[in-house]
């Protein structure tokens, strides 16, 4: 039987992009509507909701997030201590102030799981009145915050850490091109200074303990009047850094939950000998072995992600 070729001009094929990506929300049961309850319940929450007693306004926290993100859920501050080390705060937007255990908002989320950020636009975990208004850490808004409070050492690591809720307000809202620009300027504000000299730091104490990070470049769809575009954009340094206070955070919090016994820990098993084996033959079929003596973590460090076949070899990771 002979073949067919389907030749679509450069209109229809945008055309027939679109219908497609915007029926894949709905083949996986995604919306970015909410049930009128949902919202209501969201609204009176909003409206409602009172803000912590405890006063942390005075703290000059910033936010570092993609250009234009409306749902700022991490605000930091940092700061020098007098004993040569440094103090970190970490203020975690208060989600939970606003969701009734078993009611709407949270039987919703707990449907949904996730923000779903798709090619045409994100399908949020909560309704934008809370996600991108009430509980978003917006500049200028005081907003209430479980606030992650550290006093690190000279090589920054943690001597201590508190958790508190607290009544913030962060006084500007960065991105990460320009947070990096002007590091790389040398125009930095001090809190960005400090950020990469902590970050730098935390990546030492990584790597002495033998951890592993996978810096992958992220694919993005962007979309104009000429149609789609598939960009591809590596994590810029500020990135890492500021990805590192996150982990900080979350060791943390473990740490605490592992204590006092509560919370629910994702852990990972190790690696089995076949899946170890296995890598060690597509990193050496791909041009660049693992060494037997060189940890796991050291050699991701020195892949160049701009080299499609070491690329290759960290997907595989």
């Amino acid at each position: 039987m002979p073949s067919t070729t389907l030749r679509l001009s450069p209109r229809e094929a945008r055309t027939e992009l679109a219908t497609a990506l915007a029926i894949i929300p709905a083949d996986q049961h995604l919306s970015r509507e909410f049930p009128p309850e949902v919202e209501a319940e969201a609204a009176a929450a909003a409206a409602t909701t009172r803000l912590p007693d405890a006063d942390g306004t005075a703290v000059e926290y910033v936010t570092i997030d993609p250009p234009g993100s409306k749902d700022l859920d991490q605000a930091l501050h940092l700061e020098r201590s007098g004993t040569g080390g440094y103090r970190v705060r970490y203020a975690i937007a208060d989600v939970p102030a606003f969701v009734t255990p078993g009611g709407a908002v949270d039987t919703e989320a707990r449907r949904r799981g996730q923000t779903i950020y798709a090619p045409d636009g994100r399908i949020p975990l909560h309704p934008n009145i809370l996600s991108e208004g009430a509980a978003s850490l917006l500049p200028s808004q005081e907003r209430s915050a479980f606030v992650w409070d550290f006093t690190l050492d000279a090589d920054a690591s943690v001597r201590s850490v508190a958790v508190r809720r607290e009544r913030i307000r962060s006084r500007a809202q960065l991105d990460y091109d320009g947070a990096q620009a002007d590091l790389d300027a040398g125009t930095a504000s001090e809190v960005l200074q400090l950020l990469r000299e902590v970050g730098q730091k935390r990546q030492v104490l990584e790597q002495k303990r033998g951890g592993a990070s996978l810096t992958l470049p992220e694919t993005e769809i962007e979309h104009d009047a000429s149609g789609y575009h598939l960009v591809r954009r590596s994590p810029l340094p500020v990135e890492n850094w500021n990805a590192q206070l996150s982990l900080m955070t979350g060791m943390a919090a473990a740490s605490i939950m592992l204590e006092h016994g509560v919370g629910i820990l994702r852990t990972m098993p190790p690696p089995e000998p076949d899946a170890i084996s296995r890598f060690r033959v597509r990193a050496g079929a791909l041009g660049h072995p693992w060494p037997a003596n060189q940890p796991y973590g050291e050699y991701l460090r020195e892949l160049d992600t701009s080299d499609p076949l070491q690329l290759a070899i960290m997907h595989a990771a």
